[in-house]
């Protein structure tokens, strides 16, 4: 489950795209985080990485990142970058499905970005989403607006839908954060929830 983005155009370069994807997260990841945030996380569904190492930055020094992704390759990707980078975060990739039980520790966050289109069945992970936070652990979504996929979402979430499917999972000051256009299906969304305690 990788992070999905509009192809490049003919004539764009690969560097001036990511540079632009890149933006875009920060745009839509920096207001979900508090500064100073920190303590044990997991992206989930990581992908290539472009909010992985967004997100390393994020975080507070000695922080934690669990970077999971079912696909060896895009890990591979993400090792080999990381090791061309001067982290103040711990980064550990994680071979698995997030969709199947996570042999993780209690986690102070959890980062869906661009990866929840591709589940079907989306309340029994919240479910399980909820269970493996920590008291007051936060749950952090990007997603595309729409009720409306396509071939590469397959599934997407609805903003509402998220605030809905929060509340049937017992988390609690669920709100939108950030909103961005999307040349793909018009609208990306941030939408960040707690556990209670």
């Amino acid at each position: 489950m990788s992070v999905t983005w509009n192809s490049p155009r003919n004539g764009d370069n690969l560097s001036t795209q990511r540079e632009s994807w890149t933006a875009k997260a920060r745009l839509l990841l920096t207001p979900a985080l508090a500064a100073g945030e920190g303590g044990v996380w997991a992206e989930l569904g990581c992908g290539d990485g472009i909010f992985t190492f967004l997100l390393c930055e994020l975080l507070a020094p000695d922080s934690h990142l669990y970077a999971v992704d079912r696909d060896r390759m895009a890990l591979q990707r993400v090792t080999q970058r990381a090791a061309t980078l001067s982290l103040a975060t711990t980064l550990t990739t994680l071979h698995a499905d997030f969709t199947r039980p996570l042999r993780l520790p209690p986690l102070d966050g959890i980062l869906l970005a661009n990866a929840l289109h591709f589940v079907a069945e989306k309340q029994p992970l919240f479910d399980s989403l909820a269970a493996l936070l920590k008291a007051q652990g936060k749950l952090v979504v990007v997603e595309y607006n729409t009720r409306q996929g396509n071939y590469a979402v397959p599934h997407p979430l609805h903003e509402m839908d998220f605030l809905a499917l929060t509340q049937s999972a017992s988390l609690s000051e669920a709100q939108i954060v950030a909103r961005a256009p999307s040349t793909f299906l018009g609208e990306m969304y941030t939408g960040v929830a707690r556990k209670p305690g």
